[in-house]
């Protein structure tokens, strides 16, 4: 809600777009809200409607079904705090430094999606709002303390605060913002590697070398880092073949790297 009111004040051509997952029975009434909000600061509005499907990280399954629905150009109104939040989670996940870079600015290739508020504090953001008048719809999954983010949110974060005798939301944005510089260097050099040349891949050096193997890899959803590693196997010799989750075969032939569909088992 403040996003959209700050990127109006910026003058921008602003489209609000409220996503109802089908989770909540009161979700798609909250879109009046938006709706209404939009409206009185002259913003069109559109409302989508989506379906998260069924399997494991509800979180992980209604955020792709979100994007997938929104344009890519999307803006979001992640917050230093949630910037501090997904820096915490990732390491607790075993993230390298792509995960210690959090949330980018702006996404990568497949997805541009932007994030302007990642210096904004989320109670900068709720003065917005009440400065507008507004009250903005509390989601209650936020009190769900079965997702982990809201433990980091509401437990783990406090502690750590405590712990340093200090607020390490800026600290851990900071190192975000370092290690985001970090990794995109990394990349510019990765993007010179051809991945489907197996001595180019076992001759460089291993840092880039797995970066150019999730590049070519990644779909909806990176790598793991134990199939980048079969995959170096396969380059450097080691295996002729490996075979990796969603059923894809990676294979050597004549130096050359190519991926095919895993054989179907009788």
């Amino acid at each position: 809600m403040a996003l959209l009111a700050l990127a109006v004040a910026a003058q921008l051509n602003v489209t609000a777009i409220h996503v109802d997952h089908g989770l909540r029975p009161e979700s798609a009434s909250e879109a009046d809200i938006v709706r209404t909000a939009a409206k009185s600061l002259g913003a069109q509005f559109r409302a989508v409607t989506v379906n998260v499907g069924q399997g494991p990280n509800l979180e992980a399954r209604a955020r792709q079904a979100r994007y997938e629905a929104l344009p890519d150009d999307v803006l979001t109104g992640h917050t230093a705090d949630d910037q501090a939040e997904t820096v915490l989670l990732n390491i607790l996940r075993g993230a390298g430094v792509d995960g210690l870079a959090g949330i980018r600015p702006t996404g990568g290739p497949s997805h541009q999606v932007g994030h302007p508020l990642l210096a904004i504090r989320r109670a900068e953001t709720e003065a917005v709002c009440d400065l507008l008048g507004w009250v903005p719809v509390s989601d209650p999954s936020n009190n769900d303390h079965s997702l982990l983010r809201n433990r980091i949110r509401q437990q783990i974060l406090p502690v750590l605060n405590e712990a340093a005798h200090r607020d390490l939301t800026p600290i851990l944005s900071r190192q975000a913002a370092l290690m985001a510089d970090d990794a995109n260097f990394l990349d510019e050099l990765a993007a010179e590697i051809d991945p489907t040349d197996a001595k180019a891949l076992a001759s460089a050096p291993v840092a880039l070398a797995r970066r150019a193997i999730r590049r070519w890899l990644s779909g909806n959803h990176p790598p793991d880092a134990a199939s980048v590693e079969r995959v170096l196997a396969v380059a450097r010799g080691e295996v002729i073949a490996c075979e990796l989750p969603g059923g894809i075969r990676i294979s050597r032939t004549n130096q050359r790297i190519s991926i095919t569909p895993t054989p179907a088992q009788d």
